[in-house]
């Protein structure tokens, strides 16, 4: 191998590392420790970018570069999607999963996802679970992270509005109703779901940070 090609393979690595700097900066630190599958594909997806192509001679580096800001460009548009529709934002996170309430194992819930009782034995003794009667409440979140709240335990924060929308599943888990929840931001002068960033509820109480 010539000078050369050690020099492009070099000039291909920086670009790739360049490129994967200003998308973490720009996008948020999410790719650095994935909270979804979408985070962690496009992880795999710029490994396999400059994996496959640096040391690919018949790539130049003009193609190298437009193949680069084409995934750029790809990662900020979801990323804006994701943040200015939730819909979309749905299909492309998912959103988590109650698979364990009060002690009952919603069997639909684990197959929706995916999850065989083999699966669900694993991650309860991961978290030294040895019983679903002692689990109040388990939620299978978007990066396959199991959360277990055991009976017992004081209840931890449930986000009940994340930007801007509400999160009816939480509101379920928690009993309550999207009218018990506009009466409740009401009372606390606020008119509009839009204008609030996160809602935690905690034991009765609901904390807000507005936009």
């Amino acid at each position: 191998m010539s000078e050369l090609s050690y020099v492009e393979i070099a000039l291909k690595l920086l670009m790739g590392l360049l490129s994967l700097i200003f998308v973490i900066n720009l996008s948020g630190k999410g790719n650095l420790a994935p909270s979804s599958a979408m985070d962690q594909v496009l992880n795999y997806v710029l490994g396999g970018i400059v994996g496959g192509v640096i040391y690919n001679p018949s790539i130049t580096i003009l193609q190298y570069f437009i193949i680069l800001m084409t995934w750029t460009i790809i990662v900020l548009a979801l990323k804006w999607i994701k943040t200015n529709n939730h819909f979309f934002k749905t299909i492309i996170d998912g959103q988590p999963t109650v698979i364990i309430k009060k002690g009952v194992l919603d069997v639909e819930a684990c197959r929706s996802v995916g999850l065989t009782a083999n699966d669900i034995a694993f991650k309860l003794r991961n978290n030294n679970v040895y019983s679903i009667k002692k689990v109040k409440r388990a939620v299978l979140e978007q990066n396959g992270q199991l959360i277990i709240v055991l009976h017992g335990e004081e209840n931890p924060k449930y986000p009940i509005i994340t930007d801007g929308t509400v999160q009816t599943n939480i509101l379920e888990a928690i009993d309550k109703d999207i009218d018990w929840l506009t009466t409740k931001l009401n009372e606390l002068g606020y008119e509009n779901i839009s204008q609030i960033f996160l809602a935690e509820y905690e034991n009765g109480e609901i904390s807000i940070v507005s936009y």
